[in-house]
């Protein structure tokens, strides 16, 4: 076909639910830019995370600006490239986040009014939670000890100082990613098409600024897929603003600097970039960690000096198991840091981590790794916003990605406060039980000061970016309660570019829940 009724740009987490509900009644198309998951099996099983973390096929490359405020780091900012998108690589946590979170969502977009959705979701999602280990346990003991509590459901809307088991998508040794789920699972829809290795150039638009298809590349030949009604954008917060701004819709004074004609000045559009960065505190223990998935999450008020609600926690401390998954980190991490830029490219990239992989293979390393653990420190509660701005006219090129990590003071301050809870609950009864040692940051660096620059050279991302097309009630949002994109017709985002303000948790499982109510909102326009 060369018309559809709608062209969906990215099979992630939203795209796919997007696509699987609207192919029920409508001739649709989706966009994939990365391969099948069937051509990488390990997206498709719970333990094949580690393994999707390092495959570059699955598992784009991409980098922020230096960052001023984070010792100038080139920050790693990969996402899914696959089917299934982010959720096809990523630890599988699925939780919905707070009820005082979506207090400050739009009408409509509160706790009370997803939570049939949530569970919508999650009677195909069927999402579950590992198993308690020793290890896991202490870790809750140690927490209990410095003000947290025990919580068995995580995704209840109290988020408030508490640590639990979350929800993953997985069921026995499957993951459950979105395209598993809605697409792979229940069987195609003879309505869908799907490619995939399709990279969307730009959208078009007639004289009125609807839009009338989406131009792309595909095996090297570009073609262009016309739509009859609507294109959704869910190809990911890093890349769905990118369309937008390639097609013409952003900042009219940023588009015409890159020869851009422009369909429609929106300067919100690229604006309100925030993520949730997080560092490690690192121990090693005295014998081996029997956990081999992220599956234990705590949520906490660190800075009660913020301005954010009482009982509203700010950060969230992730029990990570080293034996997990720290040479496949080590092999994604370590090549940018010891290559220089010039330099840096797949040869030496592949290089550095065939050197990891022979370290690893040392019997001493990997002794050393099963008995390492670290309590990662993330900043759920960001006030720092940053752009997303292109850097060429040319789709194949990355944009200038720059979450400002830090450019509010008040997030470094959260963050060394932070620092010093994760320490306090490494040192706790239940964690010294299993003779837990700090390793890094180490007890030298003890002063504010010392730990802030430990933290501005270690932050890294946790892959939660959102708000380059922030929803919103007033004229000057990027998009609208119905996800539609203010200034043109025809276009709406669903992913979590559409996030305004992100909650303290993870943001696959609100991810999919846009998807799932942009498909809801299309349909009930039709009636």
């Amino acid at each position: 076909m060369s018309a559809y009724d709608y062209v969906i740009v990215g099979g992630g987490s939203a795209g796919c639910i997007v696509a699987a509900e609207l192919a029920k009644d409508a001739q649709v198309l989706l966009l994939e830019g990365g391969p099948p998951a069937e051509e990488h099996p390990e997206t498709l099983i719970a333990a094949g995370y580690k393994d999707a973390f390092i495959n570059d096929a699955v598992m784009g490359e991409r980098f922020t600006v230096r960052q001023t405020d984070a010792a100038k780091q080139r920050v790693f900012a990969g996402t899914g490239t696959v089917m299934g998108g982010s959720g096809s690589v990523n630890g599988m946590v699925y939780t919905r986040g707070a009820r005082i979170d979506y207090a400050e969502w739009p009408e409509g977009w509160r706790w009370d009014d997803l939570q049939a959705d949530f569970l919508a979701i999650e009677k195909v999602l069927r999402p579950n939670r590992r198993p308690a280990t020793k290890w896991t346990e202490a870790c809750i003991s140690a927490a209990v000890a410095n003000g947290f509590s025990r919580k068995a459901d995580l995704n209840d809307g109290d988020l408030s100082n508490v640590i639990g088991y979350e929800w993953m998508s997985y069921e026995n040794e499957d993951r459950r990613s979105s395209y598993v789920s809605f697409l792979k699972e229940p069987g195609l829809s003879p309505n869908l098409t799907i490619l995939t290795g399709a990279r969307a150039h730009r959208l078009l638009f007639d004289a009125d600024k609807r839009a009338t298809g989406v131009e792309y590349e595909l095996n090297g030949a570009h073609a262009t897929a016309e739509v009859k009604r609507e294109v959704i954008l869910s190809a990911g917060t890093l890349e769905s603003a990118k369309l937008l701004l390639l097609s013409g819709v952003g900042p009219a004074e940023h588009l015409r600097a890159l020869e851009i004609p422009v369909v429609a000045d929106r300067p919100s559009i690229g604006a309100g970039l925030h993520d949730h960065p997080n560092v490690p505190v690192f121990f090693k223990a005295d014998r081996e960690i029997d956990c081999y998935f992220p599956q234990l999450y705590s949520f906490f008020r660190t800075n009660p000096d913020t301005a954010l609600p009482k009982g509203q926690s700010d950060t969230c401390y992730v029990f990570w198991p080293a034996p997990s998954a720290m040479r496949q980190m080590t092999q994604r991490m370590l090549p940018p840091m010891v290559v220089p830029e010039l330099f840096y490219g797949p040869r030496s990239r592949a290089f550095v981590r065939s050197l990891v992989a022979l370290v690893f293979k040392i019997p001493a390393v990997q002794r050393f790794t099963d008995r390492l653990f670290g309590i990662i420190l993330i900043l759920g509660k960001p006030r720092s916003r940053g752009t997303l701005r292109l850097s060429s006219r040319d789709a194949a090129k990355q944009a200038l990605i720059d979450p400002a990590y830090y450019a509010d003071p008040e997030d470094l301050d959260t963050m060394v406060r932070g620092v010093r809870i994760a320490r306090q609950i490494g040192n706790s009864a239940g964690l010294q039980d299993w003779g837990a040692r700090e390793l890094r940051p180490g007890k030298r660096t003890v002063s504010d000061q010392a730990i802030a620059r430990y933290v501005r050279k270690n932050t890294i991302t946790t892959y939660h970016f959102a708000g380059t097309c922030s929803m919103g009630i007033g004229e000057a949002a990027a998009v609208d309660t119905q996800l539609r994109v203010r200034g043109v017709h025809g276009v709406r985002v669903a992913d979590a570019s559409a996030i305004p303000v992100t909650p303290v948790s993870a943001l696959n499982a609100p991810s999919m829940l846009i998807g799932y109510r942009c498909a809801k909102m299309i349909k009930a326009e039709r009636i």
